[in-house]
């Protein structure tokens, strides 16, 4: 005897089910592969590799503006190479690109013409320096805070709730505005004021707080919305297997 194959509708409607119910599991192993595959490239790079790098590369290039002046590096003298008018202790992008061949040098300091960032955009770095990350310091910390609140929701999610708006707004959003739209509109075109550039501690710090409150905010909403989609999908089911 041949059981009745199920109609599509209906395997549609198990499918969303156990989608419904282990949508977290989903979701960390999305943003923990995308918050990861970053540090793949400069191992690769490390490596040999270098198909597989720039693959990476070139992935990951409209997701971020990937200048290598605010980016992470691994495998090298230093894990940043900020420009010289971030003032940090950090040897300077401006001193480790000069006399470099096809890397575009900046005209003055701060310089941020297109011919100067794309070139910070493609280059990726050597053996000397170490190879940058896919995504810049600030997006890294973003996705890694966004999985590691992740985690820690999962082990929380029957009692946290979503995060208060303001509270939201006050230590999520506006460090990371603050820091962003004072350093943008201080170049070209905007110059709105002497120009500024944000140092590896601001971006990683400022992102990762942008990171948990998003996780914080968004995490106890779709699991609040998966959980009424499972229950209508098991009512619906209920329905069918009762004819």
């Amino acid at each position: 005897m041949t059981s009745t194959p199920l109609p599509p509708r209906v395997r549609a409607s198990f499918f969303l089910l156990r989608l419904a119910d282990n949508w977290l599991r989903v979701a960390l192993v999305l943003i923990g592969a995308y918050a990861l595959l970053p540090f793949a490239a400069p191992t690769f790079m490390k490596i040999g590799w270098e198909g597989p790098a720039n693959v990476l590369y070139t992935l990951y290039s409209p997701m971020c503006h990937q200048f290598a002046f605010r980016s992470i590096f691994l495998f090298g003298e230093q894990p940043f190479y900020p420009r010289e008018i971030a003032s940090t202790p950090w040897v300077s992008y401006e001193t480790v690109i000069r006399g470099l061949p096809d890397v575009v040098q900046p005209k003055s300091p701060d310089d941020f013409s297109l011919p100067f960032v794309l070139s910070a955009r493609s280059f990726v770095g050597n053996e000397q320096i170490g190879y940058k990350t896919t995504l810049c310091a600030r997006d890294v910390a973003i996705y890694l805070a966004l999985f590691t609140g992740g985690i820690v929701y999962a082990f929380t999610r029957q009692r946290l709730r979503p995060v208060p708006l303001w509270i939201y707004v006050i230590a999520g959003f506006m460090p990371i505005a603050l820091d962003g739209f004072s350093q943008l509109l201080s170049y070209e075109p905007f110059r709105l004021w002497d120009v500024r550039e944000t140092a590896p501690f601001y971006r990683i710090a400022t992102g990762a707080m942008f990171g948990l409150m998003n996780a914080w905010l968004a995490f106890p909403y779709i699991d609040a919305a998966m959980q009424d989609t499972a229950s209508q999908l098991r009512s619906k089911l209920r329905r069918w297997q009762a004819r």
